[in-house]
């Protein structure tokens, strides 16, 4: 049985067929998925979906690309929906150099701002970050916080060594399966063991042999074959420790898990 700890199930891309994409998850192993915000509508919307689902879970968040349009009004309303039992993390939020569609001043104050609104609820967070190493590891240590997931992982291996000391895990999705991913494979076989999740990020970054197409949570089993493969392990011990992460990761998944 797997988890897949960051989806956008709850995203348009799936309006069509959402129930059908759940049932081909379920029925490859997928014991549970959960659906990430990205601003205060697309959260309302991970909520909503979770309450209709017994193995979907929700977070709820921020992503740094939306940063500049945060309000104070919109914060408070994100940390009233953190309050429902099916929210178990905060997130996604961090950091974001790459595209910069939104200012770096205003994503920092706004990771500021929601490490701190999560801090209070206790929430661990969903960190996403690109090309803002630096930065990102300098404002988890300007903040206090409750660990979390760096997830879509990318970074080198001193990148993973800095997150786990922080007491955050670390999450591979299918880029991990890319044949040219050669230095994250590398990564991803020296994690330890106890730190490691896995994840779709769909409907995005669909696993090879897949690559090119909308991704979906049925396919987190090809992640968990991949990191199998490169650490010389079987898939079933592979599920059992990142679904054992997984819980530990997010305590209210834990206690929640059908």
């Amino acid at each position: 049985m797997f988890i897949d700890t960051h989806t956008h199930i709850h995203g348009p891309e799936f309006d069509p067929d959402r129930d059908l994409a759940l049932a081909r998850a379920r029925s490859a192993g997928v014991e549970v998925c959960v659906a990430v915000g990205t601003d205060l509508d697309d959260s309302r919307r991970a909520v909503d979906l979770a309450g209709k689902h017994p193995d979907v879970f929700a977070a709820v968040g921020v992503h740094p690309h939306e940063a500049s349009g945060v309000t104070a009004a919109g914060l408070e309303a994100l940390a009233r929906l953190a309050g429902s039992e099916r929210v178990v993390a905060w997130g996604e939020t961090g950091l974001d150099y790459y595209y910069q569609h939104s200012p770096k001043d205003a994503q920092r104050e706004r990771f500021a701002d929601q490490m701190a609104v999560a801090f209070r609820l206790g929430l661990p967070l969903i960190i996403h970050t690109r090309d803002a190493w630096e930065d990102t590891f300098r404002m988890l240590d300007e903040h206090p916080h409750h660990g979390g997931v760096f997830h879509c992982f990318t970074g080198e291996r001193e990148h993973a060594e800095a997150a786990i000391s922080r007491g955050f895990f670390v999450s591979f999705s299918g880029i991990v399966t890319f044949a040219k991913a050669q230095a994250l494979q590398a990564v991803a076989s020296h994690v330890p063991l106890d730190r490691v999740l896995i994840e779709t990020d769909c409907p995005f970054l669909a696993p090879v042999p897949n690559r090119g197409k909308r991704n979906e949570p049925a396919l987190v089993s090809l992640v968990a074959a991949k990191l199998a493969e490169l650490r010389g392990m079987s898939v079933e011990e592979t599920a059992r420790h990142s679904r054992g992460n997984a819980r530990r990761c997010f305590p209210r998944l834990g206690a929640g898990c059908p």
